[in-house]
């Protein structure tokens, strides 16, 4: 059974939403967009790396289904490079102009914040990137759920990373990234016993 931390904690004022969204952009507007989601704790819920690729677990399994369902369930939205990694995902949502796939524009600003997006529901509209980041993780929870998979807390943590993509240069920077970050687990910033070298620093820097 999940129990949501959040609504267990003695201290709420902890959770206060804080707006850190980059002031005068259009969120609903189409572009290219940088997510990292982790998991609660950073725990290796996901799955486990073994000679530099990624064998998922269960949770892993229903996290990467539901990513892909996402795209199926949302015209509006183009689905890129991703990565499910043991305690963390990164993905690359491209939002379209229109509802005709393959059609984008990419915005020529941004930085990297961490957004709010918890799993239990409100009012938003769909078009936004938070709004796809809500309903990707509560599809995952309700998916655990009926397993009634032996977690005493929400899989995911609260916050997400976000980072709007500027130019194809960066995007295929990016691409590139997610897709040797399996071979560079011990070098991931996210990996409790890694250590992360140069280019993982410099990497993350240019998003800071």
């Amino acid at each position: 059974m999940l129990i949501n931390k959040d609504n267990h904690s003695s201290n709420s004022s902890k959770y206060h939403r804080h707006s850190l969204r980059i002031k005068n952009y259009n969120y609903s507007i189409p572009g290219a967009y940088f997510i990292t989601i982790c998991t609660y704790l950073k725990e290796n819920l996901l799955g486990y790396i073994s000679e530099g690729k990624i064998e998922l677990k269960v949770l892993g399994k229903i996290t990467a289904r539901e990513w892909l369902k996402t795209f199926q369930i949302r015209k509006n939205i183009q689905l890129d490079e991703y990565v499910i990694m043991p305690n963390h995902f990164h993905g690359i949502i491209i939002v379209l102009t229109d509802n005709s796939r393959g059609v984008l524009y990419t915005p020529n600003t941004g930085r990297g914040v961490l957004q709010y997006a918890p799993t239990n529901k409100f009012h938003s509209p769909s078009q936004t990137i938070g709004s796809i980041i809500r309903g990707f993780k509560s599809a995952v929870t309700r998916q655990i759920k009926g397993l009634d998979y032996p977690l005493l807390y929400s899989i995911w943590q609260r916050n997400y990373y976000e980072h709007i993509i500027r130019n194809e240069n960066e995007l295929n920077r990016i691409r590139e990234y997610i897709q040797n970050n399996p071979l560079k687990w011990e070098y991931d910033r996210e990996n409790g016993e890694g250590k992360p070298d140069e280019i993982e620093n410099i990497f993350w820097k240019n998003f800071s």
